[in-house]
């Protein structure tokens, strides 16, 4: 963990400098080290093809659906928890307040958080990490970096990557054997939901590492700025890309895409995302 950290403000170090001088365009400028996030991309590719995909393919067989939705939930429901917090950090009271009775209900009522009553009832549900915390303080996103295992990100987004994969229930389990046994679920679970979200991706991309690029990049931007994102030098982040690219006469699911990025590229991250 430590050691992502250090790299990730190594990079950000240069990176910075990287994308100032950068000055061919919206991908140059975002994506200075390209040629070696596509080798990158490559590798989480083909991994999910051989390993992630197929055991996820089997899974969602063998497995009923109200299940695997229980199992989203019990994750989700950490998640909300570090969303409390990261909205506190923000300044966010009311979205908190919200996240903070989610999770009480939840965990109360839909037994540790298997069924998720609050959103029965009513009770919004807000998705907040460490990335979009450092954004709303001012941090830009900085270069783009693909991980290997974890997938899309940037600097920003790497810099907060070990305090957001902390958050998961499967790291507060002392025992090796059972953590892992939590965060394969997790994450296999994950890629059982997005099987359908993964063949769109593969329909309608052209390039699919430059569609992926610019749907994370877009959706991050969204989420850090809650959809009210300013003019895009007024952030100091005038790095965002554009409309996300598709196919001549297709829709551009820049939230499927995104959700597909999160399992069909980054064979861990996509579970992480799901919360």
């Amino acid at each position: 963990m430590f050691a992502t950290v250090t790299l990730a403000a190594s990079l950000m170090l240069a990176g910075c400098a990287t994308v100032q001088q950068a000055r061919g365009g919206p991908g140059q400028k975002l994506d200075p080290w390209e040629n070696w996030n596509r080798k990158v991309f490559a590798f989480n590719e083909g991994l999910d093809k051989y390993v992630l995909k197929p055991t996820a393919t089997a899974y969602a067989n063998v497995v009923p659906q109200p299940v695997r939705r229980g199992v989203d939930n019990f994750f989700a429901n950490a998640a909300d928890a570090w969303s409390a917090v990261n909205n506190i950090l923000q300044g966010k009271g009311q979205a908190a307040f919200e996240d903070v009775v989610r999770v009480t209900t939840n965990s109360f009522f839909g037994i540790g958080g298997i069924f998720d009553v609050a959103s029965e009832i009513g009770i919004e549900k807000h998705k907040e990490d460490f990335g979009q915390t450092l954004g709303r303080w001012g941090f830009g996103a900085g270069a783009y970096i693909v991980w290997p295992l974890f997938g899309p990100s940037t600097v920003r987004d790497s810099i907060a990557l070990p305090l957001d994969r902390a958050a998961s229930p499967a790291l507060l389990i002392n025992d090796g054997q059972t953590q892992f046994g939590f965060t394969a679920l997790q994450v296999i679970n994950t890629r059982a939901n997005l099987l359908g979200a993964g063949q769109v991706l593969d329909d309608i991309a052209l390039d699919k590492y430059t569609f992926l690029r610019d749907a994370y990049l877009q959706r991050r931007r969204s989420l850090v700025f809650d959809g009210n994102g300013p003019d895009d030098d007024a952030d100091g982040d005038s790095s965002d890309p554009g409309p996300t690219p598709s196919a001549p006469g297709a829709p551009a699911p820049a939230k499927a895409a995104s959700s597909a990025a999160g399992a069909a590229s980054s064979p861990t991250k996509g579970a992480s995302a799901a919360g």
